[in-house]
């Protein structure tokens, strides 16, 4: 069953590569008329080119020029819902780490990835009374991350796995969104949360734990967050897809350069303090690295990962995941 299905997708990918290949020999091709453009994203400091895009109205300066006049905005706690949503056909484009999106095309999600918005950018953060020097003082514990799926629960069952620790046997891996996993760190619930910034922060902040392991270090320059598209608005509506990319990069230059904006902008969406946004900004060892051709590398090894775990239907390739024809045309 597995494999006909991975030839189904397979055959259905092809034909829509082909599809747009003929009708998209330019990005700038005829595009149909679309009034409503949905957007998800998350709480995090790596999604921040959407929030300064969106919260200093640049979605609708850009867009309503080209026949869009509302932008629908749905906040996820973490990727493994957001792309549920996207299954559902609730979402036109999505912020979200590749490690779910590589799920969800398994799955048989119609989508691309047009951009990176973020490369590594998490932290295993332990209880500040329990001590840590190597991974083997982990074993027994509790730890609290993404669900399945996600870019934080592949990276840590790997690490863990690759020193020697039964991600299942020698530890509890509970799976929570990031507030839910600050809340239990918090009260004591969980010996150690791996999450993404800014929660490592905030979780500093409350004197309660300490950052112990970057996500660089477990996985050295590891994709996190893309700016994904959907195979609709890649087809019908190139125009939108340009333009919400060109924002993409926009707001990610704009908040290199004022970054105390930007702080400002994720809390007006997400109730965040600022503070701890620029102190996350200062402690992460990520970096607002927008260019995809830069981690297709790093996206196939996850997919990778998670057909290892048993999270994938079927393997993917690079074709069915990524979309640099827009990528290419704007830097043309």
């Amino acid at each position: 069953m597995t494999h006909t299905f991975c030839m189904k997708m397979f055959f259905i990918l092809s034909v829509f590569g082909l599809i747009l290949t003929s009708l998209t020999v330019s990005v700038f091709a005829e595009s149909q008329e679309k009034s409503t453009v949905s957007i998800g994203y998350q709480p995090s400091t790596h999604q921040l080119a959407f929030m300064t895009a969106y919260q200093k109205g640049w979605y609708n300066e850009t867009l309503s020029p080209i026949g869009v006049s509302d932008i629908k905005v749905f906040n996820f706690p973490t990727g493994a819902p957001e792309m549920q949503a996207m299954l559902a056909g609730d979402l036109d484009f999505a912020y979200v780490g590749s490690a779910p999106f590589v799920t969800a095309v398994s799955n048989g999600l119609d989508a691309k990835i047009i951009a990176s918005a973020n490369t590594q950018g998490s932290d295993l953060v332990m209880k500040k009374d329990l001590p840590y020097e190597k991974p083997e003082d982990l074993k027994g514990k509790k730890i609290a991350t993404f669900p399945a799926g996600t870019i934080q629960d592949t990276i840590l069952r790997e690490w863990l796995q690759a020193n020697n620790i039964d991600p299942v046997k020698d530890v509890d891996i509970k799976a929570m969104g990031p507030g839910d996993a600050t809340t239990a760190i918090l009260a004591g619930q969980v010996d150690a949360v791996f999450l993404p910034h800014p929660a490592p922060v905030t979780i500093e902040k409350e004197n309660v734990g300490r950052i112990i392991v970057h996500s660089g270090e477990m996985e050295k320059g590891h994709s996190c967050c893309v700016l994904v598209a959907s195979g609709d608005m890649i087809r019908n509506h190139p125009d939108i897809v340009q333009e919400v990319l060109r924002l993409h990069l926009k707001a990610t230059e704009y908040n290199n350069e004022h970054p105390d904006e930007a702080a400002e902008h994720m809390q007006a969406l997400t109730s965040i303090d600022p503070k701890a946004v620029i102190q996350s900004l200062d402690e992460w060892d990520g970096s607002f690295e927008i260019d995809p051709t830069k981690i297709t590398s790093s996206v196939g090894t996850f997919a990778k990962q998670q057909s290892e775990l048993g999270y994938l239907k079927c393997e993917v390739s690079e074709e069915a995941l990524f979309d640099l024809t827009f990528w290419n045309a704007l830097n043309s």
